[in-house]
């Protein structure tokens, strides 16, 4: 029986595995990349070893995330910037790099702004938009579109985890073309990303019935802080904006080993921190970086902090500490934010609805940012 949803969020929510799995056929073919999936990439990247990334609101922490994973795997030197500050930027700050915008609608104006100055220097532009016939798409060097499917709440959801999908892809296919990777590498990762819907739709049910329970525990909290290292500091970033943007709740997305430097004074009983506390147990920085999130989890709970964490399937360490866990499926370093960042969006759905809120239309917000 298909189930009735009360809200788009939701529903959205819940189309993330479909979605990733259309994004993912878009670019691949029979277990490998397609070469056809990248018009022009080639051309106009090839031998580039700079690239920014010009992007406003999820889409920028998209961005933030696909930064670790273009230096890591691709080898390139990447630089962050928000769309709205793009143009009036020094036109020194990197020699002739490469730019990437990303966009949800293809039309936010900022992102349109950063796109036209970066071409009006002369630069390689790359479009990452949910619509190939949207403006930016259509005016980029070249696009890459991705396969999310009409998103009518607010809120970004599928949009999000469909543009993480895309970055991946395009990470491996410039490891491969600047001979960083080797083919049968890419075919192995991209069995790991193939496998990844289904392992989202088997956990999306179990997700929700303990978000429900954790957002009654904390629906009264008037902040909430947010903890990730490395590439999970952009999903850190990312749920806190969920919960702003759903729930109307001040939430802050840190760098967890920030927590010494200033908000470690907000932590108490009345704080909830939320800690991205995932880990690749074949990877050993992974797992340095997980221990050293285990230290600071530790220090919130001498501080009397209530710990919400998401953690890797097995992991018994951290609900040794945690008052609450949210198990997601293990999987490589740079894939596992498409799946922490589903409870977190969970979360923030449910905690907006217990107050009453319609998530689908959050006060004061448009879906697309078309005047500056």
């Amino acid at each position: 029986m298909s189930r009735t949803y009360e809200h788009a969020m939701l529903q959205e929510i819940y189309e993330q595995p479909e979605a990733l799995t259309a994004t993912i056929a878009r670019y691949t073919d029979a277990g490998a990349l397609s070469a056809d999936a990248f018009p022009k990439i080639a051309d106009i990247l090839r031998g580039r070893q700079r690239l920014v990334i010009a992007a406003s609101g999820s889409s920028r922490h998209a961005g933030l995330a696909g930064e670790i994973m273009l230096e890591d795997f691709a080898g390139l030197a990447v630089d962050v910037e928000y769309a709205s500050e793009y143009s009036y930027r020094s036109t020194h700050t990197l020699h002739d790099p490469g730019v990437l915008i990303i966009s949800q609608s293809g039309e936010t104006a900022d992102t349109l702004a950063a796109l036209r100055e970066a071409k009006a220097r002369g630069l390689a532009t790359v479009a990452i938009t949910n619509n190939p016939e949207s403006t930016m798409a259509r005016e980029a060097d070249a696009s890459l579109p991705t396969i999310a499917g009409k998103e009518r709440a607010i809120p970004a959801t599928k949009s999000f985890t469909t543009q993480l999908c895309v970055l991946y892809l395009l990470t491996l296919y410039l490891a491969r073309l600047g001979g960083r990777m080797t083919a049968q590498a890419v075919y192995a990762h991209l069995e790991h990303l193939e496998r990844l819907p289904a392992s989202l739709a088997a956990s999306l049910e179990g997700w929700e019935i303990q978000v429900r329970e954790i957002a009654e525990k904390t629906v009264s909290a008037r902040g909430f802080l947010y903890l990730g290292r490395a590439i999970h500091y952009a999903i850190a970033r990312e749920g806190a904006l969920k919960l702003k943007e759903s729930a109307y709740i001040q939430a802050e997305g840190y760098p967890a080993g920030e927590l010494k430097h200033g908000p470690n004074a907000l932590v108490d009983e009345h704080l909830p921190v939320v800690v991205l506390a995932t880990f690749d147990h074949h990877d050993p920085d992974s797992v340095l970086r997980y221990r050293r999130t285990l230290d600071v989890m530790k220090e919130v709970k001498s501080r009397r902090g209530r710990l919400v964490t998401v953690a890797t399937e097995g992991d018994r360490e951290v609900t040794d500490i945690a008052d609450d866990v949210f198990f997601v499926p293990a999987a490589p370093e740079l894939l596992l934010p498409i799946l922490e960042v589903i409870p977190l969006q969970l979360f923030a759905y449910h905690v907006a609805t217990k107050k009453g809120y319609n998530v689908d239309r959050p006060r004061n917000l448009v879906k697309a940012v078309v005047t500056e």
